[in-house]
């Protein structure tokens, strides 16, 4: 059960605040929200954490996701976008029963919560979504999770393939039973895959659902040249300009990827304040390219980081996602691109503002909901460390962080997972693995 109060004790407080102040001293919770922070407080907390030596930060926002594909992790390497989907990721996730899909999703939020991610944005696949709602409202996690849309596409099994009417009266369904709950930590988003996978008319109606609802909207753009050039074919032109066309460009629209994009299209990301969503190590294991994130977030495109699938990937880890995002741009722009600061605000409150969550989550100010992490700078890779700042980019490691709440509740305690069973997650996931890929 949720304590009523926690104390952290001693720690670093690096708060994301407007000012970027860095505090030594404690941190008070009571119920889910912060309600003091600084040095020598006298407070009296149901639970008591000692921070001391110990970096407390924001947690982790991965604005891109896919639960539904943990399982499917190391089965899928060495084989571009169009090919991997084809070939591997659209059978297993045709396979996928509701056993499979819970067990990815255990092990999904397991590995995100260990490693101090504490909202994600998570897209699923086509058929029972309501099984990764039930497990992220399980294991605490804060999570805005979104059915996946598919009505047309070469090679998509048939199984995958519903029909728009049916796919938008479920979402509605979920929608009615789901978005909201658990004090609005577990939220809706509309899912539409991407262009090649829906036809207009779908993108369209989930738009205006999602603008009557109020939600995000979570797709793929531009990731791959073949995609682009097979969206030009049918569309006329790149993703970002037919997502004008179709009037989906605005700042409710959430694009993971956008590596391939025009002069004009990066104008109208800017223009109409479209979140992009840097999956840089997805990016080059799938040989899709490095996408210009440096030149997007310099013109004020609103940037954040998600790790996509383990299936592409291989791991959910935000602290390799940060150090790449940084490396990739400086390769390209120079050793002043991107730096450590910059990376760590979309890891954290960046990737609040990209979820519509920045008044709520995203940096540690009194009023904000308590979703906070840990972490041991103490260890042989990041000792010394003169600014914590680029510690936690360029040197830390996922194992790091030893514990992690969100809305208060401890979720992690001295590296302990407390809402999920670690050896059971294990030992289903490797079963159900089995399982799903002899179907698949």
């Amino acid at each position: 059960m949720k304590p009523s109060s926690v104390l952290i004790k001693n720690g670093t407080l690096l708060t994301m605040n407007p000012q970027r102040d860095i505090l030594r001293g404690d941190l008070w919770i009571e119920g889910s929200r912060i309600r003091a922070l600084g040095s020598g407080l006298r407070k009296r907390a149901a639970s008591v954490l000692d921070a001391t030596g110990r970096i407390v930060l924001p947690g982790f926002v991965q604005t891109h996701v896919h639960l539904c594909q943990t399982i499917m992790r190391g089965a899928d390497d060495d084989l571009a976008l169009l090919d991997w989907l084809k070939q591997r990721i659209w059978p297993f996730e045709a396979a996928h029963d509701e056993r499979s899909l819970r067990a990815s999703a255990q092990l999904g939020l397991a590995e995100l919560i260990r490693g101090g991610t504490t909202t994600v944005l998570s897209m699923e696949t086509v058929r029972h979504t309501d099984i990764v709602f039930e497990e992220a409202r399980r294991s605490g996690l804060r999570a805005i999770i979104g059915k996946c849309f598919m009505n047309i596409g070469s090679g998509v099994p048939k199984r995958l393939l519903q029909p728009s009417r049916q796919a938008l009266n479920e979402c509605a369904a979920l929608y009615k039973e789901w978005h909201g709950t658990s004090e609005g930590r577990i939220r809706l988003a509309l899912a539409p895959r991407f262009i090649l996978s829906c036809t207009e008319g779908l993108l369209r109606d989930a738009d205006a659902l999602a603008r009557e609802w109020g939600v995000l909207v979570h797709t793929h753009a531009s990731e791959n040249r073949d995609e682009v050039r097979w969206v030009r074919q049918r569309a006329g032109c790149g993703n970002i300009e037919a997502f004008s066309r179709y009037g989906m460009l605005h700042d409710r629209l959430c694009l993971a990827h956008c590596v391939w994009t025009s002069p004009r299209e990066q104008r109208l990301l800017l223009e109409s304040q479209t979140k992009v969503l840097h999956c840089p190590s997805s990016n080059l294991k799938l040989g899709s390219g490095i996408a210009p994130i440096w030149k997007l977030h310099k013109a004020g495109v609103p940037v954040s980081l998600g790790a996509d699938g383990a299936a592409c990937n291989n791991n959910l880890d935000m602290f390799q996602e940060m150090r790449l995002a940084a490396l990739l741009q400086k390769s390209l722009h120079g050793p002043e691109a991107m730096p450590a600061a910059t990376v760590l605000e979309m890891a954290t409150l960046g990737g609040a503002r990209a979820l519509g969550l920045d008044e709520e989550i995203g940096s540690l100010e009194v009023g904000k909901r308590a979703d906070i992490i840990v972490v041991n700078l103490k260890s042989l890779h990041s000792t010394p460390h003169a600014d914590p700042v680029s510690a936690l980019v360029y040197s830390a490691r996922n194992s790091d962080v030893e514990s992690c709440l969100v809305d208060g509740q401890i979720l992690m305690k001295d590296k302990e997972l407390l809402t999920l069973d670690r050896e059971k997650i294990l030992q289903e996931s490797q079963k159900e693995f089995q399982r799903l890929a002899a179907r698949a």
